[in-house]
This record gives structure tokens, sequence and C-alpha cells, in this order.
């Protein structure tokens, strides 16, 4: 088969996320093939470096033999079961295993489908606590301007990107922001910590006025990555766990996107020495083969719900394909992966790489910002670097560097004007700096007017 066949089969069928279609007249449509490692393949043979790991989900690279072993296995026990009523090994041991590996406390876990799902499923939890205990007014949220965490309206209600909010605007519960630690905005001279710590004093304002009625705050730790990979200092969040106690509110840890190693830890609040009262996880979860995902949390959060059926306690949320014995097998085979192959210090490595193989656009014209947390990097283009005036989004400067890549053998999809690196673990330090060179490329065309 070549590309056009496919192509053209497509565009008769077929409505793709997150994009006009209309695009498509002249920005290319790739079919892929088959994958391997961290490369992608079309229909006649050309290759791509997954340098965003799919959409941020896959950690081992593409056909990965290990997890493919652990499918190929449970495929031949057990492909799905009911949770309710009934239960199977492979739930039961990711959950111990998860519960050993995330911050200490989170001792009980609750499955569903995607990342949007645990979001839900996490603000009722939150809600139907505080209900439980005589607190129906504790009823709103707190989010960090410039947030995202999901598509299903509870979860894009708690966002707080334009782009994906505004349409639905009418259709969503209203929440409460505080302005984000976003590093990216600091005076010149100031830390990223002091920067951190002086963004937070709107967080404490905010509680401290309107705890009665606020069940959570919901935070993405030290990456927002819809919002265009900004970064933040983790000293923020520890500042938000002690006001969240003070204050009697919940802290719900959005680690979708950044957990599983991307920030450099395991889990992003490891750096900020915290346990949320909830943690939603998946993306990684997975390594980017099946859909699931877990909220974990407390048992204080757990007791809340535990009583006679009569009460009408108990929290009645379902999903058809919670804790899906396959997708728990490859969760499993991925923490196994984790434990075997030492993956959280060899990524220090490959960091490094890539911290300096983009070094040289520091003093670029046109790079407002290079940021990085762990196996997370951005590069923003700017109209002018001293003001970090940005290029009109209209102008879509950040697509000239996808086409460009495309050429080049990498897949560089970028949000708006920012590139970024979020590859597979399995890369190695010749791939990244071939990306580099692809970017810095890409930024000499994109900035041309």
């Amino acid at each position: 088969m070549r590309n056009a066949d496919l192509v053209a089969r497509d565009l008769k069928s077929v409505w793709h996320p997150c994009t006009q279609m209309k695009d498509h007249e002249t920005l290319p449509l790739i079919p892929i093939k088959r994958g391997e490692g961290v490369w992608l393949e079309d229909f006649e043979g050309n290759r791509y470096i997954d340098a965003v790991s799919s959409w941020w989900v896959n950690l081992f690279g593409h056909a990965n033999p290990r997890i493919n072993s652990a499918i190929q296995e449970q495929i031949g026990q057990l492909e799905h079961v009911i949770l309710a009523g009934f239960s199977h090994e492979p739930v039961v041991n990711l959950s111990e295993r998860l519960i050993e590996v995330t911050p200490e406390g989170l001792n009980k876990c609750f499955y569903a489908d995607n990342g949007s799902s645990a979001i839900e499923a996490a603000l009722k939890m939150s809600y139907h606590y505080w209900k439980n205990h005589g607190k129906p007014g504790k009823k709103n949220f707190v989010n960090l301007s410039n947030s995202y965490h999901g598509e299903t309206l509870g979860a894009l209600a708690l966002g707080d990107v334009a782009l994906y909010k505004d349409t639905y605007q009418p259709l969503l519960m209203e929440v409460l922001t505080a302005p984000s630690p976003d590093a990216y905005n600091k005076e010149p001279g100031e830390t990223d910590e002091e920067y951190a710590l002086r963004q937070f004093e709107a967080m404490d304002k905010l509680l401290a006025e309107k705890h009665d009625e606020i069940c959570a705050v919901v935070v993405e730790p030290l990456i927002q990555c819809a919002g265009g990979m900004r970064m933040h200092h983790p000293v923020y969040h520890t500042k938000l766990r002690e006001a969240c106690d003070r204050y009697g509110v919940h802290l719900i840890a959005d680690e979708i996107a950044v957990g599983f190693g991307r920030t450099g830890t395991l889990f992003a609040c490891e750096q900020s020495g915290i346990t949320p009262d909830f943690m939603c996880l998946s993306k990684g979860l997975t390594a980017g083969y099946l859909p699931l995902s877990v909220v974990l949390t407390t048992d204080n959060v757990y007791n809340a719900f535990y009583d006679d059926y009569e009460t009408m306690r108990a929290f009645l949320h379902s999903h058809s394909y919670t804790g899906n014995p396959i997708g728990c097998a490859v969760a499993l085979a991925t923490l196994d992966i984790f434990r075997d192959e030492n993956v959280i210090e060899n990524n220090r490595q490959l960091s490094r790489c890539m911290a300096e193989s983009v070094a040289h656009l520091a003093d670029h014209p046109n790079v407002g910002d290079i940021r990085q947390h762990g196996m997370t990097m951005a590069i923003e283009m700017v109209k002018d670097k001293a003001s970090k005036t940005p290029f009109p989004w209209q102008e879509r400067r950040g697509i000239r560097v996808y086409k460009h890549s495309l050429t080049r053998q990498a897949l560089l999809r970028p949000l708006g004007n920012v590139l970024y690196f979020m590859p597979p673990y399995v890369i190695t330090e010749e791939q990244i700096r071939h990306l580099a060179q692809v970017a810095t490329e890409g930024i000499e065309i994109a900035v041309k007017d």
C-alpha cells in the first residue's frame, strides 16, 4: 500500500483529534504502518523519531518485547471481567505495586479508562467526601491559570487554556483560579523558587478567604504540559500542601502527563516532598499501549465512604473497562522495567545530553526560553527576545518546524510556538543530538518573514 492510498481512505472516514481537518488539504497526513523503539515507519519506508512519545504516552519504545510478552500472556488467561463484585490477580498486583512506589499514604486505587476520567472521578470523590462529612457547601474547585486537565466537561472546567475551553464555557461549572507559578513570567534577576513563593501568596489568600466553599485544589506538578510546557519550582507544591492541610482543603495532583519519570523522578510530587489527597495517573501507566487510569487516594478519604449501603455513602461511579486485566498486565510490565533497568538513573544522562544539545540556542534572537524538568524540555520561539513578545498565533510558526521535521526523520509536533522533546526513554544520545539539529534548522526556517 502507498501512503497516498491510505490517506485518501482516511480523509473520507476519520475525524482526527485536535485538528482543523481543512489543514490536511496542505499539511501532510502521515499513515504509520509499524513502530519499533523510538521509530515510526510509514507505508513507503520513511521513518520518524517519535520525539513526543505519541502524545506523551510511550515510555519504553514501540513494540517493546517485554510489554508485548506481558500482553500475550494475559490474553491467554483473561481479557476482561466486571470489577464490581469480582476481582482478578493483575488489578490486585498492580494496586499493591502502585501503593509501593507512589508517595507514602496513598493506599487505595480506583481505576478508570483515561486521564480525563481519572480527573472526573477525583473531583466527584472530593465533593462526595465533604458531603459525607456534613459539608455539602464545599463544592468549588481551585485551578491554576494556564492549566489543563482533560477534555470531558468536568476536567475541561478545571483547565484554563482558552483554545480548548472558551467554546464550551456555557457548559462548564465555574471554578476559582489562582495565578500560576510559571517561571517564564518571573522578573529579571528573580529565581524560579522566589517567583513560585511570590505567586503562592495569591493562592494562600484565596484559600484563607474561601476554604469553607472549596473542595480541592487541582494542580499539574512542575509542568503545565498542554499550556505550552511551562514549568515551575517544586517549592510551590510544598507550600500548597501545607496550606491545604491548614485550611481543610483537598489537594489533587494531576500526574497524568508528568508521572512515570517525565520530570526526573518517578513522580513529580517527590520533588516537593508531598503526598496529595488524590493522585491521578494515566498515559505512561501503560507505557503507551492501552487506555488505563487510576486515582490513588488515602485511607482517610476511603473511610469516608465505608458504611452500610442504606446510608448511600458509597462511591457509585464506574466505567465498563475499569481495571481491565490486559491494561493492568501492561502496567505491571512497565513497573517491572522501571525496577529492573535503572531507568531513572539512566535518564539523568539522557537529560544532560538533551540540555547540552540545545544549549547553543540560548542566545538565539528568536528563542525566548529553554526550560527543562528531567526528560521534558521545551524551546519557546518569540518575535522579540528582550520583551518575550510572542509571534502572532495566527502565523503558526511552530507548524513550519513540524513540516521541516518530517523531512528530517523526526516527529516534532509543537504546542503553538513551543517546540518540545518528550521522547521515549529508549532514545539514544545520538538521536537526541539529531533532534536538536532538526529543531535548530526548523527554528531558522520558522522565524523568517
